[in-house]
């Protein structure tokens, strides 16, 4: 059973790879950002949305190990507190 699961870990990285470089081939068109003032050179629209999407995911990732250590502490925390 696990090389049907490897197989279709296999097809699912293979479909989302497909889908990324026809998202990549179709978003060629150059854009420059504006924010607050600040603008982007002009660059694909394709790699805008890609570093935000990468930069979401490390923010979620980053997130995620913050409040793992917090729970972790306060865990740690009652029960050090309980055992006194």
């Amino acid at each position: 059973m696990q090389w049907l699961g490897r197989i279709l870990t296999a097809v699912f990285v293979l479909v989302v790879a497909l889908v990324v470089l026809v998202f990549v081939l179709e978003n060629q068109n150059s854009v420059s950002l504006a924010f607050l003032g600040w603008h982007t050179p002009d660059g694909p629209l394709s790699l805008f949305v890609s570093l935000a999407f990468i930069l979401g995911g490390l923010g979620g990732l980053l997130s995620g190990a913050l409040l793992r250590l917090r729970g972790r502490r306060q865990k740690s925390l009652r029960s050090e507190s309980t055992s006194l």
